[in-house]
């Protein structure tokens, strides 16, 4: 907690903070307003991660096989796969599925999908034909996306 919390300071608060002691409040409300989708969309990954790895140990994912669940991405950034489901950590036998997040009050939408598909296949180990995607997405997928690939849908729980 206190490391997200860190997180959330260092990626808007600061900011408002020095707005604030400037007089100019209404600047620090935009300021954080603005920034506060990419703060959640990141600090909600390792908790995306979590919960799918304990689905994957109490049986509940389409991939039997899958015990542990990361995230990918090279020295560029230039893919960042949010989640990785293998047969074992730190070092995967197998790839079973690569995944997004994407928690936004928008849902997950086919340039969303798109940049997965591509991303997806520079993983090390992945087998393009035998690998799975995740889609997690707080609001779920636009409506006609052709999900085909997509072996699940990870949403919260109302």
């Amino acid at each position: 907690m206190a490391g997200s919390n860190l997180r959330l300071y260092l990626a808007a608060l600061r900011a408002a903070q020095e707005q604030t002691r400037r007089g100019r409040p209404e600047v620090a409300y935009r300021l954080v307003e603005r920034r506060w989708a990419t703060w959640r969309g990141r600090a909600v990954e390792p908790v995306v991660r979590e919960s799918l790895e304990l689905a994957a140990l109490d049986g509940a994912l389409p991939w039997p096989e899958v015990e542990a669940v990361g995230g990918w991405w090279n020295r560029r950034f230039d893919p960042e796969i949010d989640l990785v489901g293998a047969d074992r950590a730190p070092v995967a036998g197998r790839i079973h599925f690569a995944g997004s997040v994407k928690w936004l009050n928008t849902p997950f939408d086919g340039r969303d999908l798109a940049a997965l598909r591509r991303g997806a296949v520079e993983v090390p180990g992945l087998d393009a034909a035998r690998t799975g995607l995740v889609i997690a997405s707080a609001n779920g997928i636009a409506p006609g996306l052709d999900t085909d690939g997509v072996g699940l849908v990870w949403r919260p729980r109302t």
